[in-house]
């Protein structure tokens, strides 16, 4: 069945104003999104404290990530972000014995990296994988990190800064030849392409609803296999990680028997508003298809930035490549603003600019951009 990603962009009214690049940031606004905004401010206007319903948008959220990840509902924790999950995972694993090394790479998103670190005075020993020189980390440079002392190896599918993307199967398959389990914080690569928890064979993931899943901030998941579940006791805590949310229990810690054990306090309401309706729209359009079209435009992309000699740092290969096509420049943050004044939206890290590309961006998107960079090659492209 064909896509009809035209009448799925009209569905997106800042692309009619702006060439939004900038999904890696955050995503463009959907008109389903924007109404369940509103439906839970006449929710909260009308009702008040709705509990059944928050209660409700919640599971309905848990039980769509476990649709999107090819994962058990009962193996999704509905979290406040990656960062609350992660910490709640960290309190769950003993390192004070023979196994207390974290594996994390040079391409972690700060949190992947700062949660570990702190965890430190609790024993953890962090051993981080650098990259090759060409800028990438093949799979093999883990296996002489990843041994008998390793609790944990946590890496990231897609690198926030260059838009590279880890061979997550190869090194899984390092870690669990020596009984490792394996953290997966996909939050710059789900939503973008097809991620099978099951296929992958990951322990662990984490990510959020603002940049791919056509959802908001202040909401994360984290996936946790069912079978390890209950061998991990969070000390990271709340009511709503509780077997019964309405005991109102105050003589013990009770933790849900399910991946909900990860889980902390009220649930962010409005947020699961938003991303139920983010996490519908991404569903019907279907991962594979957006895959697809995603790796295509980013393709284009780069052939494009070659042909005016303004190459990406992001790998070529398509297995190596994520959504986003990063461009170096001596003055990045002067050409975001450039382009910005252009309406062309885009962000940077480190030295630099990145381009972010979802669904609903077309073959003109990627023309407008490299029609601006290639006026302003001579004042921030390297070596000029």
């Amino acid at each position: 069945m064909n896509t009809d990603f035209a009448a799925l962009r009209r569905q997106f009214p800042v692309l009619s104003r702006k060439t939004y690049l900038n999904s890696g940031s955050y995503c463009a606004l959907a008109d389903s999104v924007r109404a369940a905004f509103e439906a839970y401010l006449e929710d909260r206007l009308l009702v008040g404290a709705n509990w059944d319903m928050w209660v409700m948008k919640n599971e309905a959220v848990r039980a769509l990530v476990a649709q999107l990840l090819h994962a058990a509902t009962d193996e999704i924790a509905v979290t406040a972000s990656v960062s609350a999950g992660l910490n709640a995972l960290a309190t769950a694993i003993d390192f004070s014995g023979p196994r207390n090394k974290v594996v994390i790479s040079d391409f972690e998103f700060p949190t992947n990296a700062q949660i570990w670190y702190a965890q430190q005075p609790r024993g953890a020993q962090v051993v981080r994988v650098p990259r090759d020189r060409d800028g990438y980390i093949p799979a093999q440079h883990f296996a002489s990190h990843i041994d008998e002392r390793t609790a944990l190896v946590a890496v990231t599918h897609v690198c926030f800064r260059n838009g590279a993307k880890l061979d997550i199967p190869g090194i899984v398959r390092l870690a669990h030849a020596h009984g490792v389990p394996v953290l997966l914080d996909c939050y710059q690569a789900v939503g973008s392409f097809d991620i099978d928890v099951r296929a992958l064979d990951v322990d662990f993931a984490a990510g959020g609803m603002l940049k791919y899943l056509l959802g908001t901030a202040g909401i994360g998941f984290l996936y946790a296999r069912g079978s390890l579940v209950p061998g991990l006791l969070p000390t990271h805590t709340g009511w709503f990680a509780q077997e019964d949310i309405a005991a109102m229990d105050i003589t013990g810690n009770h933790p849900a028997r399910t991946a909900r054990r990860f889980e902390a306090g009220t649930p962010p309401v409005v947020n699961c508003y938003a991303s139920e309706a983010g996490l519908q729209l991404l569903l019907q359009v279907g991962a594979p298809a957006i895959g697809a079209r995603v790796q295509a435009l980013t393709r284009l992309c780069m052939q494009g930035l070659a042909e005016i000699g303004w190459h990406s740092v992001t790998p070529l290969p398509d297995e190596r490549r994520g959504a986003t096509v990063a461009i170096p420049s001596p003055r990045v943050s002067q050409l975001n603003a450039e382009l910005a004044r252009r309406d062309i939206v885009t962000s940077f890290r480190d030295h630099n600019l990145r381009a972010s590309f979802h669904f609903y961006n077309n073959e003109d998107d990627v023309r407008v951009l490299l029609a601006a960079l290639r006026e302003l090659r001579g004042a921030y492209a390297p070596g000029t």
